[in-house]
């Protein structure tokens, strides 16, 4: 399997700054093709031709395209599986692994981005997630049993989570609960995340020194 083939589609102050961390941890050879939202870069035919939302992160590996959060976490630990990010196919933890990547897509995300809007909360029995309050206590109540989501062992789950996790603590989205800021403490510590971050303050630096296009 070659993987030089692979392109991300990138701004560091996006969602795929949680791509670029998983990147680093499975040791894979890519490139970053820089999107830039002041431009409209996202917007633009091009763009819009890979990923019709104009969304991020974007991820192309040879004659794939991924655009899901969660469809490319699953995708890069399988494929780079001496990295030791997801469990096998066979193994007892690959349920709970995968219940709680979609349980980030399908409950967490959704209640979050409510309680960001200030949305009205509709009937529990017909929400899929139920409510905000019970998503954030079930989250805190898994993350209390152990250092990491399955156990003692960091999985790219943990990487996506404790990403997402510092963004929306960060904005005052989630409370400062100390079973969340530990937790992201210790994901924040794997040289994955600490060689995302400092390629992307490079980026940063390298964007904040580039003159801004002329409006059209």
């Amino acid at each position: 399997m070659t993987t030089s083939a692979i392109t991300l589609y990138h701004n560091p102050q996006s969602r795929s700054a949680g791509t670029r961390m998983l990147l680093e941890a499975v040791g894979a050879d890519y490139t970053v093709e820089l999107v830039d939202f002041a431009s409209g870069q996202n917007r633009a035919p091009g763009f819009l031709a890979i990923n019709p939302l104009g969304k991020l992160p974007t991820l192309v590996h040879g004659e794939a395209v991924l655009t899901e959060q969660i469809a490319i976490v699953i995708y890069l630990a399988d494929r780079f599986p001496k990295a030791g990010l997801a469990p096998a196919i066979d193994d007892p933890l690959r349920g709970p692994y995968l219940r709680w990547l979609v349980f980030y897509a399908g409950c967490f995300e959704p209640a979050v981005l409510d309680r960001a809007y200030k949305r009205e909360a509709i009937e529990a029995s017909a929400s899929p997630y139920r409510d905000y309050d019970t998503v954030i206590e079930t989250l805190a109540a898994q993350l209390a049993r152990a250092d990491y989501l399955l156990g003692d062992t960091l999985t790219a789950a943990d990487l996506h989570w404790g990403n997402a996790l510092k963004w929306v603590t960060g904005f005052g989205i989630v409370p400062k609960l100390p079973v969340f800021m530990e937790y992201i403490e210790r994901v924040d510590a794997h040289p994955g995340c600490v060689r995302a971050r400092e390629l992307d303050a490079a980026l940063m630096g390298s964007m904040a020194a580039t003159p801004a296009p002329p409006a059209a």
